[in-house]
Order: C-alpha cells, then sequence, then structure tokens
C-alpha cells in the first residue's frame, strides 16, 4: 500500500472514530466467506458499519482523535475488523445472536469504546450486550415519570365517580 494510501485510510478511520460514540474491535477472521457475508447482512440490518482495518493504520487514528483509546491498543494484534454503532449494546447483541445462531465462537470481542468507556476482552462481552441503550434508558425514565401522574388522575377519575353516588344517594334522601 502506498503512503498516500496509508494517509487517506488513516483520514477515513479518524473521521469515524470522530463521528461515532460506540467503537466495538472484534476478530472474524476464523469465519469462511457465507458466514462473513451473513455477518454483514446481519450488520446492515441493525445499522452497525463493518469495516476490516489494519492494527497499524487503525492505532495511528486512534492517537490523533481526542477520544482515549490507549487501553485498546493492546488488542491490536492478529485480525482486527471495526463495528461502528449508534447504540452502546447493538454491537454486542449481534455479536451473541451471531455466535448463537451460527453455533460458533467467533466473531470474538477484542474491546470496545462505549461512551468514552474501555471495555477490554471478550469476557465483557455479556456486560455490553446488557447496558441499556439511551433510548431505552430515556423510556424508563419517561414511564416512571408519568406514573405518579396517571396514579393521581385515576385516584381523581374514581374519586370523582364515588363522589357523584354519595351526592347521587344524598338527594335521594332527602326527598
Amino acid at each position: 500500500m502506498r503512503i498516500e494510501d496509508k494517509k487517506l485510510v488513516v483520514e477515513d478511520l479518524k473521521s469515524k472514530l470522530q463521528a461515532s460514540s460506540v467503537v466495538y474491535l472484534a476478530d472474524i477472521s476464523a469465519l469462511n466467506a457465507s458466514q462473513t457475508s451473513e455477518l454483514r447482512r446481519l450488520c446492515f440490518n441493525k445499522d452497525i458499519k463493518l469495516q476490516v482495518v489494519k492494527n497499524t493504520l487503525l492505532k495511528k487514528a486512534m492517537e490523533e482523535v481526542d477520544n482515549d483509546y490507549e487501553e485498546l491498543y493492546q488488542v491490536l494484534k492478529g485480525d482486527t475488523s471495526l463495528m461502528f454503532a449508534e447504540t452502546g449494546n447493538g454491537p454486542a447483541k449481534l455479536i451473541k445472536e451471531y455466535t448463537k445462531k451460527f453455533n460458533t465462537d467467533k466473531p470474538v470481542l477484542k474491546g470496545a469504546f462505549v461512551e468514552s468507556m474501555c471495555y477490554v476482552g471478550a469476557d465483557q462481552l455479556e456486560f455490553l450486550a446488557n447496558i441499556k441503550s439511551k433510548d431505552e434508558l430515556l423510556g424508563e425514565l419517561i414511564g416512571l415519570l408519568q406514573s405518579p401522574a396517571r396514579n393521581v388522575i385515576s385516584a381523581l377519575q374514581s374519586g370523582g365517580n364515588k363522589i357523584a353516588g354519595i351526592v347521587k344517594t344524598l338527594s335521594e334522601r332527602s326527598e
């Protein structure tokens, strides 16, 4: 690869790293062509960008970005694929789904950078898959905030029926 081409690749990786707050590093080297194609299809369907990279170029791009990727440098050995996503748990869920569906141990999570935190090692996969996305947390928060209002409204509505019943009973007695 020519130096100019390497510079273009580093610039492209830099822009992708700056634009994404969720980056997963995985090893997909043991997958055959049809398995890789299926993984790419799953990534496409879940809006996850998959890209195979050279470790030296990725490290150079990581060093030039504002985020602190230093903990991930140790996993930049062997074959590395990047997964860019909008949700922090998306790639982890995809890896779990893929390994379960095809009964394989690949792809292997090498590391992840999620919302300015680094996670290193395949043992972090379960934790990352269980992280709630920002949308899920907002949904839960809105549900919690609406709950007291719903209780007050239902109490007022049921109380209104009771009051109407009492007023009706009293008005019938006075006649």
